[in-house]
């Protein structure tokens, strides 16, 4: 919110008046709603609501303007009638998408350095609550079933960790390995007419690069990964440090979603602030989807990444240190095939899909691979 002073103020109206229809709809949909539970639910939802248009209508002030005035009269009673008319589910979706369009606003708002340094935290923390409010509505948007109220709250979390760990890692870095090095015999072979100290001497020079840059690549991904990790939790501590009661009546709504009732709920959010480190573990999992679990070792990302990728490489090249010629290559080209049925066939062990399935999806990959660098290598092909 760097630019002009109209822009800061054209923002901050926009801003204003979002959270107070925002609010305006939650009350709308309490006053209506006969579970007790969730009634106070859209109130306390509300309320945040009204605590970010405060601090927009604050900022205003800070300026000199007043703030823009919700519309009344007909238009209020007109969007009280269309809640009632669509019914609470259609409203609660719209909530739930502009809950995370305002999100995605404050998040781009902050990140793309246009906000005003004394105003940057202030886009974070109404951000996480944002994001905190979309998760709840869609809880809430759900039928409910006994003894699940809250299934799922956390597995749609942004942040998820890769299934199978580094095990999927190791047969993706196979997989690519293969690919890779198998393309490049079948290119050099064709080209070379089938010379071996030229497809071997490539093949390894390939193989090399390949387990370097997927090592590098799987480091620096698994080190940028925990950095920002490691800031988003900085992040939440400041918000706890700073709202401690908002954060606890986030959480204890975590945990209403769970199936507790408000007593129960408030009870377990005021033991775990009395530890720290807990609560702010609680709190990055639940509003965040982060914990420290969900990301790799960078160290053991990078070995996992640059073997497994090395041995994938080194398949089709195997024939070339015991044969050469004609024999050679097409001992190459039937290995690497069955290897790329085999790598396809361990996928299914983290996709669910059919090994057979995946193991000749994988295959004919192997052979349009071998075609198309075949083809490239003959085009240009080199003669003695």
């Amino acid at each position: 919110m760097k630019g002009g002073k109209e822009d800061q103020l054209r923002l901050l109206r926009k801003y204003w008046l979002a959270e107070q229809r925002s609010a305006e709809a939650y009350r709308d949909l309490a006053e209506h709603e006969k579970n007790p539970d969730r009634k106070d639910i859209f109130l306390r939802l509300a309320e945040a609501e009204e605590r970010h248009a405060a601090r927009w209508e604050e900022e205003l002030r800070v300026r000199g303007v007043p703030p823009p005035g919700l519309p009344g009269g007909w238009r209020r009673r007109w969007r009280r009638w269309w809640r009632q008319a669509v019914g609470p589910s259609l409203v609660i979706r719209n909530l739930e998408r502009a809950e995370d369009r305002q999100e995605k606003e404050y998040q781009k708002q902050r990140t793309a350095g246009i906000v005003p340094h004394e105003l940057s935290a202030a886009y974070g923390e109404m951000a996480a609550e944002e994001r905190t409010h979309a998760q709840v509505l869609q809880k809430l948007g759900e039928p409910s079933r006994p003894k699940s109220v809250a299934e799922g709250i956390l597995a749609r979390e942004r942040w998820h960790k890769r299934g199978g760990g580094w095990v999927a890692d190791a047969i993706y870095g196979v997989n690519d390995g293969l690919g890779a090095v198998f393309g490049i015999v079948s290119g050099v072979a064709s080209a070379t007419e089938n010379q071996t100290h030229y497809v071997l001497l490539s093949g390894l020079a390939g193989m090399l690069a390949s387990a370097l840059s997927m090592g590098a690549g799987a480091y620096l991904a698994a080190k940028s990964e925990r950095e920002v990790y490691e800031a988003e939790m900085a992040r939440e501590a400041d918000e706890i440090r700073r709202h401690p009661e908002e954060e606890k009546e986030e959480m204890a709504l975590f945990y209403e979603l769970q199936g507790f009732n408000r007593e129960e709920a408030h009870a377990m959010a005021e033991r775990l602030f009395a530890r720290p480190d807990q609560f702010l573990a609680a709190m990055s999992r639940s509003e965040l989807g982060l914990s420290e679990e969900s990301f790799p070792n960078p160290v053991t990302a990078c070995l996992s990444a640059s073997i497994s990728t090395g041995i994938g490489a080194l398949v089709p090249l195997i024939p070339f240190f015991f044969c050469g010629g004609v024999w050679a290559i097409s001992l190459s080209f039937a290995i690497s095939l069955v290897a790329h049925f085999l790598v396809g066939a361990a996928k299914s062990l983290i996709t669910a899909r059919s090994w057979w399935s995946s193991g000749l999806e994988m295959t004919a990959v192997g052979v349009l691979e071998a075609v198309a660098t075949y083809t490239l290598g003959f085009l240009f092909r080199v003669h003695a």
